[in-house]
């Protein structure tokens, strides 16, 4: 990345800011020539904050504070414009992590989403990596695309996104046994777990992110019936903060619990059979057809949002884009903030 693009230094025209005014009421917004912030408490004039260091102190018109830092990468995912569900920054961790997400890897990820996921595996992967991103649907798609721009201030040359269906389309990205790690946030990965057969390497890693027990049950028992990964492993991961002032310490109240379950495996060598598979091979499955309903994508369920909301949404992606380019020397930011 270029020295001038790093999400450090003096605050610029075009870079994003997280304000935090009084209590504790969160603004974001991007920086731009004559742009204001308008609260009950008062304006807050963009100049103000140009050329101040990252974590400064400012007061609008009201004389009301407000703390200047730029979001993290955590931060950015929960507030940025989306099409999809995002992937929340505990999972995405644990997904690096359960992935084994390293530097120079190629990576294929589906679906894209909100490019949530994809910032954090374009940063695992770094300048050396590649990732491929697949995405069923274009207005997820360019949601997602503004997103990470939006965020890194260009669009990485590490970073392709494929519109359209993985099985159909993964043969023409990549070659067999040329992918280091697949990662799968869809309804129904199962459908997708050939054709990541035939593109993982040896000893690579694939893992799906799903939210229900059935899904989980079902990807669980396709990825046995292939006999070409390893026994998978299934996770679930949750957070809880606590409150520290002094001597009152203690859990919150609150806590992010469940979000979704990771599954992972390790495809095997070609013709390679594991000693536990084959005492399990004796052993009659544990479901029957009765039970293959239950696991269908409809019976599981899937949230829809309307092409109405959608459009809204990829409008707001774009225009926090636009912003990006602008820091970033490469066009003129187009439309209003988005607080």
């Amino acid at each position: 990345m270029n020295a001038d693009l790093r999400p450090s230094g003096p605050f610029r025209y075009g870079d994003r800011v997280q304000l935090t005014g009084p209590k504790g009421r969160l603004h974001t917004i991007t920086l731009r020539e004559g742009g204001e912030l308008h609260t009950h408490h008062g304006v807050l004039k963009h100049e103000t904050l140009v050329g101040q260091p990252d974590g400064s102190v400012a007061t609008n018109s009201g004389g009301h504070e407000y703390l200047a830092l730029r979001p993290l990468l955590r931060d950015f995912v929960m507030s940025m414009p989306r099409g999809a569900a995002i992937v929340y920054p505990k999972d995405a961790a644990q997904i690096l992590a359960a992935a084994d997400i390293f530097p120079g890897a190629i990576v294929v990820e589906a679906g894209v989403g909100s490019g949530a996921l994809s910032l954090w595996l374009l940063r695992a992967i770094g300048a050396e990596g590649r990732l491929h991103s697949f995405e069923r649907r274009e207005e997820f798609a360019q949601v997602a695309e503004a997103n990470v721009e939006t965020f890194l201030g260009h669009r990485p040359d590490t970073w392709d996104v494929v519109v359209g269906d993985l099985v159909e389309q993964l043969p023409d990205v990549a070659a067999p046994a040329s992918v280091d790690r697949v990662v799968l946030d869809m309804l129904a990965p199962w459908e997708c777990i050939d054709a990541v057969a035939e593109a993982l390497t040896p000893g690579g890693v694939v893992l799906c992110y799903i939210a229900t027990a059935t899904q989980l049950s079902r990807v669980a028992e396709y990825l046995r019936a292939t006999g070409l990964f390893t026994e998978p492993e299934a996770t679930e991961t949750m957070v809880r903060g606590w409150h520290v002032q002094g001597l009152a310490v203690r859990p919150d109240h609150r806590m992010v619990a469940h979000t979704g379950f990771l599954i992972t495996a390790r495809r095997l060598a070609p013709g390679a059979v594991p000693p536990d598979v084959r005492k399990r091979a004796l052993k009659k499955p544990s479901y029957g057809d009765e039970d293959i309903e239950v696991w269908t994508p409809g019976a599981v369920g899937d949230r829809a949002i309307t092409d109405r909301n959608l459009r809204k949404r990829v409008r707001e992606a774009q225009r926090a884009a636009d912003g990006a380019r602008l820091a970033s020397g490469a066009g003129e930011p187009a439309g209003d903030d988005v607080d």
